[in-house]
């Protein structure tokens, strides 16, 4: 087999890698993550109006939020929305919600507990024990400075 240089693998990976939109891509990130942060407002403004302090709104804008992004991922619509939006459905906690959300539905059929608990704690599972280690570790620190 004949060894190729860099110019000539270049050459081929240029031709063989599909044009990319860029400026297109990045005008539908910032739409499509202005629209969510869009509903972001417009729920706190709901809520206020029901009643909730500004703290307690944006507790329920995030819950509200999550929940619309998981139900959108059940039903197969928050896919159609990320191959268009782009990096604009990632990035906000609804990107969090669905990236939980896709793994354990692909996995539902092996059961609840071997299937969709499984799935959810390996990706969970490191940002939970990382966080509690650093949470811990943190303390420590604070108590040993003398802050805490």
């Amino acid at each position: 087999m004949k060894k190729k240089t860099p110019q000539q693998y270049d050459a081929m990976v240029q031709k063989a890698s599909p044009h990319s939109p860029v400026l297109k891509n990045c005008l539908f990130a910032f739409l499509s993550g202005g629209a969510i942060c869009t509903l972001g407002q417009a729920l706190a403004n709901t809520f206020m109006l029901l009643g909730l302090d500004l703290k307690d709104a944006r507790t329920c804008v995030s819950i509200s939020l999550i929940f619309i992004s998981a139900a959108l991922t059940a039903y197969g619509v928050y896919d159609n929305i990320a191959k268009y939006a782009g990096a604009g459905t990632l990035v906000p906690i609804t990107g969090f919600a669905n990236s939980m959300v896709s793994p354990a539905l692909e996995f539902k059929s092996e059961g609840f507990v071997t299937g969709l608990g499984a799935k959810l704690f390996t990706v969970a599972g490191p940002v939970l024990v990382f966080g509690i280690s650093a949470s811990v570790l943190y303390g420590i620190v604070l108590y040993i400075i003398g802050l805490f």
